[in-house]
């Protein structure tokens, strides 16, 4: 393995940008493919985006999680075509082109030419795809652009005909008029959940409108409350619930008469006496149209002030009443309409209770209309054209705009004396999402799918799918199907697929095509394309004989989510290629997109399997939430208040923002506000901890070839799994756990589970195995047991990369590369690599028992922090109170001298008697009781407080126990151990910390006989810091020399003898006296510090220092004492690794032939030379 730079060196960025030149020069992912192709299938259904705009952070959290699911399963064993997809046709980019060109009506398409115009969109429907291409690449995510499917290709445009020619045969298709949710500015009809999506608070008119009644004796009038002006002139009928109380009321003032529901009275203006003063008095009427701002709620005790009450009726004795009509537009249908009639529909909670009906612009009013026979479907004019213009019917206003002829609407409808109110009213209106236009409610003749007709098998496909979150599916998802209404699946547009129904003149003969093949065959027309300006003028003869002329293909193309609905078939161009592909792998596994989807493209997904195959289109679903800026508002260009996606990329890598987004709400459908410095977070908690522990095993790998040993190769897995070491098998056994864990949940598509684990087990690794084992790693406990360690450490990091490949392919990828070096059998990607197996028994017990010596030891420094007693202070005894004899062998025997050296603890003692050091106290469990118990919970917490010491011990054995008439259980009560402090003994003295499992006691009194391994600790703790100081690496190596600046050097040597043995092992070498430095050492570090440990020292750091026998030396020569020198000049101007490495080479010798007229000598290591200052000073000591 190559040397690897420090963390904060390391450029994520840089070195993903490597990684990406790497996957391009052995091309990977066509590789795996290449791999991978015999493998059962996993078919993944790729949502196919817009390219007229780039992608956002939405895009890439849904392809952050498709890539993550289809990399784990290729690891697994399948095979995953992914390709990517464009949804070309439809209104958003229409619109682009409607701006570009400044068409603003229907007819400018007309006069450029369908032809030019569908061209125009064309041109730009893949205008972004090489930003696209740019910044999904850049976040990892494998997918294929250069065999992507596009919604304009005739392959799939041709698998859409089979899919409408289907549901025709099936008589899933009728073509009706339908008010629909209406878009002027992008001048088409749009789908339910098209209209949900735009929202705003906005001010409307509002008018309350008087209608005379024929024939009434009192002259009164019906009146109708609306908010829409624009609709009155095409009023047809009024509507009255039939169970509705309604009253004549007369106004005192002006003597008008009006009928309304009794319970809307009050939204009547109340009139007072005009103002006419004579003689100081106040009289007369005041006729005046009441203008109010806010809503028509008054009070009622002002209305009655108003108004006298005439008559009081049911609603069912209003219907079949005629009335005056409005405006005169309409005035061939006065035999039928104009009349009031009845439904449930109408409601009290606001208006009049009297409901105006234009059955060409509202849902409940069309249908009303109908039931009714105001008129016929047949007979029903629309007077408002696609522009969302009057049509010359009404002549008065005829080719303005709706809403901007409200006002003058209104002007004549007080003209006519028949305004009763004026005002503004605001509520909740939708708008266009495309044009940001206000939507219509419009009745337009379209084609529909019967989905009504499909609901209970919609409902049942539902239930056979998983989903994540499973709220989606059984709530929001559900609830959409449950009141799913016919689909109107046709545009009145130009770009799109269009409809493949040919028609003749009269309407009696129809032909719908299901293939390019037929339509060639019936019309002997060669054809290349499917856009209407290729096809439009193709025509059928009739069936029925010339006379009977030719069909023509009706103008409408498809809804765009019926394109992108049929998605699983036309993207493999099914059923005219790839059937056994499809027919043997349908449902497909796996899609995932956000929770607006569930109204969009699942929806469509659902419904068209549904018709075609009795099916759901899939198996497995991911939902995500939405992604919106800090402020918590929806990340807007204009705001600019959130950072580009690129930005964040280059300042810390794609998987740092892949985890980030992987490892919050939005993956469990919730909303997630984007935080740069989240994914700084991401850097700093997961990817430098897992970088550090890589790079402490590159270091002590290289380590071993420096100091001249054989260069590491890693032990295989099967022989580690016997290792004696404690902490080998705990690690061991995580690391299985990390298997078993991220396989159960990436098969249960919880994507969000994955990472807390990972950060988790990384965190042991650096803090428990890396930290617990810095000795073995470092070779401090001889070389073999440090190849184990070392090895361990290796085959965990290879095994935690393959398990995290799917979430961040750089990272791991980097990290592989420079370790398969180790290997000589490796794949040439991490991304070739088989998705970890579990190997070997998991030690639960282990792992439970590391787990729990963790808690002891946060439970310690706990009780260290609370009185003051830092870890450099050593302590005589700890006690650990458990129940379970194993875990207390464990701690005592296993574990011991991990928890004593990490505590800075003499003595640890285990107790399994619970009660000598505590009593037990019963507290109840008020979050799981409570709903459970009521109003009983008083009585039966006063209970279980009072539990003595052997009901508590009675009922932990028996694990039930009976209060008050209820059987509570372990998970409803709390045992708690509180600390018996031994007779005679202060806090200070002794103290404890427990976490309702473990109780750990520390004895804190003072023993002189532990001062000398404290202070010890403390020499130890400044050289650690002079060496980070100084820069060094760990695998650096120096030696240490110390100089006592005491006038009484006796307690500082009492120190470094009793002590000798740990700071040689914390140090790694010999600490040496100051004065045993030689003169030509090269000095890297030193620094002087007082009043430690009551001991005032130096500490200096160099280069280790070749020495010499200089009596030895000289011998060599016959006593020639300049020779002997020369030597000695000649070896300190060697490179001292070099030398080493020549006496190594020469099993501990050299031969010195090279010094003008000396003879040549042997120089012996050990005898002559030295090649530190420790091993001179520990050769002179023997």
């Amino acid at each position: 393995m190559d040397d690897v730079c420090e963390g904060k060196d390391f450029s994520f960025p840089k070195q993903e940008e490597n990684i990406l030149e790497l996957w391009s020069e052995i091309k990977a992912f066509e590789t795996q493919l290449a791999r991978s192709a015999n493998n059962p299938e996993y078919i993944f259904y790729d949502g196919p985006p817009f390219a007229t705009g780039l992608p956002h952070y939405g895009h890439i959290l849904a392809g952050t999680i498709k890539d993550i699911v289809t990399r784990y399963q290729t690891m697994i064993g399948h095979h995953v075509t992914r390709r990517f997809g464009w949804d070309c046709h439809g209104l958003p980019v229409e619109n682009e082109i409607d701006k570009k060109l400044g068409i603003k009506k229907r007819e400018d398409v007309l006069k450029m030419g369908i032809d030019k115009y569908n061209e125009e969109c064309r041109s730009i429907v893949t205008r972004y795809v090489g930003e696209w291409e740019k910044v999904i690449t850049r976040t990892g995510r494998w997918i294929d652009f250069r065999n992507d499917y596009k919604t304009m290709d005739i392959k799939f445009m041709e698998s859409i005909w089979w899919v409408f020619a289907q549901l025709y045969e099936k008589g899933l298709v009728y073509k009706s008029f339908k008010v629909m949710p209406y878009s002027t500015g992008c001048k088409t009809p749009l789908s339910n959940f098209e209209a949900g999506q735009n929202y705003k608070d906005v001010p409307d008119p509002e008018v309350l409108v008087a209608f005379p009644v024929i024939g009434d004796p009192h002259n009164a009038s019906f009146v109708a409350w609306t908010t829409t002006p624009w609709t009155l002139p095409s009023n047809l009928a009024l509507c009255v619930n039939a169970n509705f109380t309604y009253v004549k009321v007369r106004n005192k003032f002006s003597g008008k008469v009006y009928i309304v529901a009794e319970s809307r009275l009050i939204s009547l203006p109340t009139e007072k006496p005009k103002e006419t003063v004579t003689n100081g008095s106040i009289d007369g009427p005041k006729k005046a149209i009441a203008k109010t701002k806010g809503s028509s709620v008054g009070k009622t005790e002002n209305v009655l002030d108003s108004f006298e009450v005439l008559e009081k009726f049911s609603g069912a004795s209003l219907v079949g009443k005629k009335y005056e009509p409005l405006f005169n537009y309409f005035m061939e249908l006065a035999g039928t309409a104009f009349r009031v009639v009845a439904d449930g529909y109408v409601t009290d909670d606001s208006g009049t209770g009297v409901v105006h009906c234009a059955p060409a612009f509202g849902e409940d009013d069309f249908r009303v209309c109908i039931d009714n026979k105001i008129l016929s479907k047949e007979n029903l004019t629309v007077a408002v054209d696609d522009d969302g213009c009057f049509t010359a019917k009404i002549t008065d206003f005829s080719d303005r705009y709706i809403k901007d002829a409200d006002k003058d609407i209104v002007e004549a409808v007080k003209a006519k004396g028949r305004l009763i109110k004026f005002g503004t009213f605001t509520h909740s209106y939708p708008f266009c999402w495309r044009s940001g236009t206000p939507l219509i409610y419009r009745a337009v003749p379209s084609w529909f799918v019967q989905v009504e007709k499909l609901k209970e098998q919609l409902l049942e496909n539902n239930r056979q799918t998983y989903w994540v979150p499973d709220f989606v599916k059984e709530k929001r998802f559900h609830n959409w199907l449950e009141n799913a209404r016919d689909w109107a699946i046709s545009r009145s547009r130009f770009w799109g697929t269009p409809l493949p129904i040919w028609i003749s003149e009269d309407e009696e003969e129809k032909v719908v095509i299901d293939s390019v093949a037929k339509l060639e065959k019936l019309s002997g027309v060669k054809v290349f394309d499917l856009h209407r300006h290729n096809i439009d003028h193709i025509t059928i003869p009739s069936n029925r004989g010339p006379e009977y002329g030719v069909l023509r293909r009706v103008d409408d193309v498809f809804d765009c989510w019926f394109e992108s609905g049929s998605m699983p078939y036309a993207y493999i161009h099914y059923p005219f290629e790839n059937v056994e592909l499809f027919e043997k792998n349908f449902p497909g596994h796996f899609v995932a997109e956000g929770l607006d989807q569930t109204r969009g493209w699942f929806y469509t997904l659902m419904v068209l399997s549904t018709a075609l195959f009795g099916k759901p289109a899939f198996r497995n679903l991911i939902c995500n939430g939405l992604v919106l800026a800090e402020d918590g508002k929806k990340m807007s260009k204009s705001l600019k208040n959130y950072p580009s996606p690129m930005e964040v990329i280059d300042d810390y890598g794609a998987d740092a923002l892949r985890l980030y987004l992987i490892n919050s709400p939005v993956v469990r459908a919730e909303t997630l506000r984007f935080k740069k410095e989240g994914v700084y977070g991401v850097v700093r908690d997961v990817f430098l901890p897992w970088y550090n522990a890589y790079r402490f095993l590159v270091q002590n790998a290289k380590r071993l070839e420096i100091e001249g040993l054989a260069p590491f190769v890693p032990i295989d897995q099967s022989t580690l799994q016997n290792s004696s070491n404690v902490l080998d098998q705990w690690i061991n056994s995580a690391t299985q756990s990390l298997v078993h864990f991220v396989r159960q949940e990436m098969d249960g598509y919880r994507l969000y589970t994955v990472v807390p684990y990972l950060l988790k087990f990384l965190d042991n690794l650096t803090n428990i195995y890396v930290r617990f084992n810095r000795k073995r790693l470092k070779g401090r406990t001889g070389e073999d047991d440090c190849r184990t360690a070392l090895s361990t450490l290796y085959n965990v990091l290879l095994l935690a990369c393959k398990v995290m490949a799917p979430f961040t392919p750089f990272f791991t990828e980097v990290l592989y590369q420079n370790m398969r070096k180790a290997c000589n059998r490796s794949e040439e990607s991490i991304h070739y690599c088989s998705f970890p197996e579990e190997e070997g028994k998991r030690g639960e017990r282990i792992e439970q028992s590391v787990s729990r010596m963790m808690t002891i030891i946060d439970l310690a420094r706990n009780i260290r922090e609370r009185h003051n007693k830092p870890l450099k202070t050593p302590l005589r005894e700890m006690v650990i109170v458990h129940p379970d004899a194993d875990f207390l062998e464990d701690i005592a025997e296993k574990l011991g001298e991990y928890v004593l050296e990490e505590l800075n603890v003499r003595l640890l003692v285990p107790c399994n008697d619970t009660l000598k050091y505590s009593s037990l106290r019963a507290e109840p469990d008020f979050s799981i009781l409570g709903k459970r118990l009521g109003k009983s919970m008083g009585v039966v917490a006063k209970e279980i407080k009072a539990m003595s010491q052997e009901n508590i011990l009675a009922f932990e054995k028996s694990g039930e126990v009976i209060i008050a008439n209820h059987c509570l259980k372990q998970t409803d009560i709390k045992v708690l151990h509180d600390f018996k402090r031994p007779d005679g003994m202060t806090e200070k003295e002794i103290d404890a910390a427990g976490d309702g499992d473990v109780l750990v006691i520390l004895d804190l009194r003072p023993d002189e006989s532990l001062f000398e391994a404290g202070a010890a600790r403390e020499i130890v703790n400044r050289i650690q810091k002079l060496r980070k100081k100084s820069s060094l690496e760990p695998t650096d190596m120096v030696e240490v020399y110390f100089e006592s600046l005491d006038e009484d050097k006796s307690v500082s040597q009492r120190v470094l003898h009793s002590q000798e043995s740990y700071i040689r092992d914390a140090i790694g070498s010999p600490l040496l006296l100051y004065p045993s430095m030689p003169s030509h050492a090269v000095v890297l570090g030193e620094e002087k510090f007082y009043g430690i440990s009551g001991m005032s020292f130096g500490i200096t750091l160099a280069r280790p220092a070749l020495m010499f026998n200089s009596e030895a030396i000289v011998s060599l020569f016959a006593g020639e004492a300049k020779f002997g020198h020369n030597l000695q000049t000649y070896l300190l101007s060697r490179d001292h690794s070099n030398l080493k490495n020549e006496f190594q080479e020469g099993n501990g010798k050299i031969i010195v032939d090279s010094i003008e007229k000396q003879p040549a000598v042997e120089v012996v290591l050990g005898k002559h030379a030295f090649l530190t200052v420790g091993d001179f000073c520990q050769a002179a000591k023997s």
